[in-house]
């Protein structure tokens, strides 16, 4: 990490993905394989929760979770559950209740990253349900908004062309959306590039299954492309890295060059030759302009010697500044601070002595 930032274990949690905290100060942690969801509790505010409570189990991969109005939202594949208030949640059994149950079934691409808007509206990525491929159903390979409010409830599409988003937030100033999208498989060990993309408006297109990354046509598709414009990327990561979560800083406690930038959870390869190396496994930084961002590196060492001992899912920044990430390798969420004191003798150890 850059010389100040230190990383501690906040919790040890079974496969944690999606992060969300309540009013309380409870932290959530939705998973994939363990299909379980997790009530994290730092009750002493001492930057190490004592408490990991189960809350929901035996759902199928409940990756995505999501909070409004004190309830928690659960994304179960094809079903999105509602949990009752969570003033209790560590005190008594939590009750889920079905609130929409018509999203695709596939398991592949199926697990899900869901967020409530600026909107108030519910945005749910549908997956291609495949590597590479051309639904006939409009719902894959897309990012959907459901209003919760109104019945009955419809699924509208927002974004199209998105093989497969698990991550994605607002701008802080602009509103506008920013997700990541997981490239192709099956196009060599260095193509097609991972993406961050943005979205500024309902309706557009961002290029699957015809194009991938800035100009990679697909050899299968590439000829079909229909007659409409799509949307570039607006940074193209490296690739088969599988970028999952992303957030923006916007706490007091990281340096000013650190604020508003958008810092990205690479998942890590999992299908390049043992020659290509791994790619990934690290927290990455979206650095600069809308127009003009280059990718750095934040954190890296969950990859030794070509073996991943840690596979980042998932950020959320926490109302004290920290940056809490979720490890669905290690089974932990990691604790991310600045020491100003250390930043500078970090600094002091890089400088000749006069």
């Amino acid at each position: 990490m850059p010389a100040g930032f230190q990383i501690s274990i906040y919790a040890e949690v079974e496969n944690p993905r999606q992060l969300a905290l309540d009013d309380q100060g409870v932290l959530y942690a939705g998973s994939r394989r363990a299909g379980r969801v997790h009530a994290i509790w730092d009750q002493d505010q001492d930057g190490f929760a004592e408490t990991v409570k189960v809350i929901a189990s035996d759902l199928t991969m409940p990756s995505g979770i999501a909070i409004k109005d004190n309830q928690l939202y659960i994304a179960a594949v094809d079903t999105i559950y509602q949990t009752g208030p969570l003033d209790e949640v560590l005190l008594k059994p939590v009750t889920l209740r079905p609130v929409f149950t018509q999203l695709p079934k596939d398991k592949h691409h199926g697990w899900k990253f869901i967020d409530f808007g600026p909107d108030g509206l519910l945005y749910i990525p549908v997956g291609a349900p495949c590597n590479i491929c051309l639904p006939d159903n409009p719902v894959y390979a897309s990012i959907q908004t459901l209003d919760l409010s109104v019945t009955p409830k419809l699924l509208k599409a927002f974004a199209h062309g998105v093989r497969n988003s698990v991550g994605f937030t607002w701008h802080p100033e602009t509103q506008a959306l920013w997700f990541t999208d997981n490239g192709r498989d099956h196009l060599g060990d260095d193509s097609p590039a991972c993406e961050l993309n943005i979205a500024s408006t309902r309706g557009l297109h961002f290029g699957y299954p015809y194009r991938h990354g800035l100009d990679v046509i697909d050899p299968e598709f590439g000829a079909r492309t229909p007659d409409r414009v799509f949307t570039p990327p607006a940074l193209a990561l490296g690739p088969h890295v599988a970028p999952l979560g992303v957030a923006f800083a916007t706490g007091a406690q990281f340096p000013a060059p650190y604020q508003n930038q958008l810092f990205i959870a690479e998942h890590g390869s999992w299908n390049r030759t043992a020659d290509a190396g791994h790619t990934g496994h690290r927290i990455t930084i979206a650095r600069g302009q809308t127009d003009d961002l280059r990718a750095e590196t934040f954190i890296e060492g969950w990859l030794q010697n070509n073996q991943a001992w840690g596979r980042p899912a998932d950020l959320l920044f926490h109302p004290d500044g920290s940056l809490l990430i979720a490890d669905d390798l290690a089974n932990v969420i990691y604790r991310v601070t600045f020491d100003e004191k250390v930043a500078a003798t970090g600094q002091a150890l890089l400088t000749p002595a006069s």
